[in-house]
Parts: structure tokens; sequence; C-alpha cells
């Protein structure tokens, strides 16, 4: 065989790194001593640390202390005990698709692993009214444009965002759900929406469930921060259980990295509501089919702790307890953000919609120039639209953030100054 039969991968384009994660590396290095991530979608204490909620901790001593615990694989679906109650939580237990037996349920790696494996299934079985194209909000989380184009469905933007309002653009919202060809996928963020912490409110989800269900469309939902965006399990899935009831087509992603704190567990589910018992098993035969020749079987180690605190009263409520413990956290740093820049600095421009965005993330209106600046002048590490992880705020780096975001805005922001503060 010559040299030249030799497969040398010289075709293979070089892919950039993920922005996130660049984004995250760089901080990293950085050796300056104020420097702050506001990058990544994890959550940190008061002290920038990770933290490991006690529940999760207390379920761990519960499982290596279990002398009938073992390795063996898991059904190909995951862990029963898991899917099962993973499904109440979302669906709530009094839902009718749990009821009527319509709610197949299949453990995943994670809300990422849901988003494929729904992905996956949507391409093989869905009847989609002319190509395979599913439509998503202008912007998305970066991973779902790559996750779809991956099994061969086209995404479409459909406005969501305002940029003057840096809020909801609702009237363009349903202009896109009435103007689809019926029967198209809509992908819905469920609560907290990544990336712009822009939800709509009970009533406009009434309305985007009308249009949909008057559309024929279907629902992709995506749900990484069940009671992690407002404390209150129950209501960051109204609008989920809303569709339910209201008969709209839907399935969705469970992500347990955020509200559990298991982010490197890879933790998940997918559901899909399916009309009748008999469609729902046909739907989970053929998830079981897919799954098998994606990952076999699901870890187990996350899914046995999540199962814990969810089937256990005592450890459930306090996982509710850590959950509020999170999310309160960052709507304190909200508040203290908003007050220190419209009481304090007085900063130029109109900062309601600090308060007004809900979850993790906040889009903070600034333009990529000034996310420029603030990454390269004053070393604090967010994306060139101006996203921020709240969690990244803390009682330590806030006033320093709030500075260097009033010095942005107000075209003053200097290296030289901020190493002067020091």
């Amino acid at each position: 065989m010559s040299s030249a039969d030799v497969e040398s991968w010289n075709q293979v384009p070089l892919a950039p790194p993920d922005s996130i994660f660049k984004l995250t590396a760089a901080y990293k290095a950085d050796t300056f001593p104020q420097k702050v991530n506001l990058g990544v979608g994890a959550y940190r204490d008061d002290d920038n640390k990770p933290w490991v909620l006690p529940v999760v901790k207390k379920a761990t001593e519960l499982l290596l202390n279990d002398p009938t615990l073992d390795h063996e694989y898991l059904p190909i679906t995951g862990l029963p005990e898991f899917t099962s109650a993973a499904a109440k939580l979302i669906l709530g237990v009094d839902s009718p698709a749990l009821k009527q037996g319509r709610a197949v349920s299949v453990q995943t790696i994670s809300g990422t692993g849901a988003n494929h494996l729904a992905a996956l299934f949507l391409a093989r079985f869905y009847n989609f009214n002319g190509q395979k194209q599913i439509y998503l909000s202008d912007p998305t989380w970066a991973n779902h444009h790559a996750i779809f184009k991956n099994v061969g469905i086209d995404p479409v933007n459909y406005s969501y965002y305002d940029p003057r309002t840096i809020g909801l653009d609702f009237s363009g919202f349903l202009s896109a759900l009435r103007s689809a060809p019926a029967r198209s996928v809509f992908l819905l963020h469920a609560c907290a929406h990544n990336p712009t912490g822009v939800d709509p409110t009970p009533e406009q989800w009434d309305e985007i469930a009308a249009v949909m269900t008057e559309r024929a469309h279907y629902a992709f939902f995506d749900c990484a921060y069940q009671g992690f965006a407002s404390g209150d399990l129950d209501k960051d899935a109204a609008a989920v259980r809303k569709f339910v009831q209201k008969g709209v087509p839907l399935l969705l992603c469970q992500s347990f990295a955020k509200n559990a704190g298991l982010y490197g567990e890879r933790v998940g589910a997918l559901h899909v509501v399916a009309p009748t018992k008999d469609a729902a098993d046909r739907v989970k035969s053929q998830l079981s089919v897919l799954q098998r020749s994606e990952i076999s079987n699901p870890p187990s180690h996350g899914a046995r702790l999540v199962a814990l605190i969810l089937n256990d009263p005592g450890l459930f409520e306090e996982w509710k307890r850590d959950i509020k413990t999170m999310a309160h956290r960052i709507i304190d740093m909200r508040q203290k953000l908003y007050d220190t820049l419209t009481k304090e600095l007085k900063t130029p421009g109109n900062w309601d919609h600090i308060l007004n965005q809900i979850g993790m993330f906040s889009f903070t209106g600034i333009n990529p120039s000034q996310s420029k600046a603030i990454v390269e002048k004053a070393h604090i590490y967010l994306t060139v639209n101006g996203r921020i992880s709240m969690a990244g705020l803390n009682s330590h780096n806030l006033r320093y953030f709030a500075e260097s975001l009033d010095k942005a805005v107000r075209g003053t922001l200097d290296e030289t100054v901020m190493k002067g503060a020091l």
C-alpha cells in the first residue's frame, strides 16, 4: 500500500471552539485579580463556588450505604423509578396524559440528549408538512441549531426577542405562528428562556396555545430550569401543563443539571405526550430502538440520586428548599444590580428588564462593542450579545460589574482606570 492510500484526514476542516467554553478558558487563564465569569450557565454561591445541594449529599450517602446497589445495565429507556417520577414532576401528578397512559418517558443524557433523541425521532417519524424544519426562537440556545441540523431538520428562526424593549416581541411571535405552514414544529422554552431570560406571561401562553391548536402545530418544549427560575416547581411547569390540558400535541425535554446541581451527571428525560395509549406504546417502542443504537443504556448514578429525591417525601421537601435557595439568590442579585444601576450610579437607559427577566440568564441590552470592551478592559467575561449569567454575580463582585457596565454604557471604560481602582 502506498502512502497515498493512507487516510490523512487533511480534508477535515478545523472547527472553531465552542464560544462558551472558549470564554471559560480565557477566564481561567486570566490573572487579573478582579476577573468575573458571567458566561457559563452553572450556579455559584455567594463566594463564587459550585454548590453541591445538601439534599444531593444526603441522597449520595443513602446510595453509598445501600447494600443492594449494583452496577448492572439499566433498561434501554432508563430507570423506571426516575422516569415515572420525572414525568409527574413536570406534567403534574393529576395530568390527564399520565392518568390515561398517554405519556412516554425515556431517560436521556441530560437535556442535550433529550433534545437529540427527540429531534432524531421527529426526523424519522413526524409527518412534516413540506420540508423537515423546526422553528426556533431568535435567539435560542446555540446548541439547538446544531442538534437539529445533525439529524437533517432545518432550523428556521421565529421572532421572539425585541431589542428595542429588551423584552418579548409577542406580536412577531404570534405572526410567525400564524404564517407558518400548518403542522409546523415550534421549539418553546418552558421557562427561563435561554439566553434572554424573557418569558411569555400566563395570558400570552394562553394565546400561544390557542394559535398552535388552530394551526395544528406541534410543541417541542425544552425545560432546563423547572424550579430554578422562580423557586416554585409548579409555577415553572405551568406552560407545559396548560398545553397538555388544552390538547396541544407536544413532547418535552427535561434536565436536572440546573435544579439539582447535577451538571456532570447528565440526568435528563424525554417525555412524549401521545393522543392515545396505543400511540404511546408505538412511540416508546421506536424511542427504545433509537436509544439502543445511540447509547444502549443511560447512566445510573445521577438517575438514582434524582429518583431518591423525587420519591422520598422528606428529601423532596428538602430539595424544594434547596431550589428556593438558588432561585432566590439569583432574584436577589437582579434586585441589587437594578438598584445599583438606577439608584446609585444613575446609569443611562431603562433597566427594568433586569427585574422583568427570569432565571439564570439576563440580556443586558448592551451592544457587541460594549460587551467586547467589558471583556477586554474590565476582565468581565460575558458573551458578545450582552448575555450574562446572573449566577456569576455575588456580593463580592456585583459592584465592580455594575460600575464597569455603567462605564461601558457611558463610553468611559478604560483599563487603566479599572486597574487603578484596585
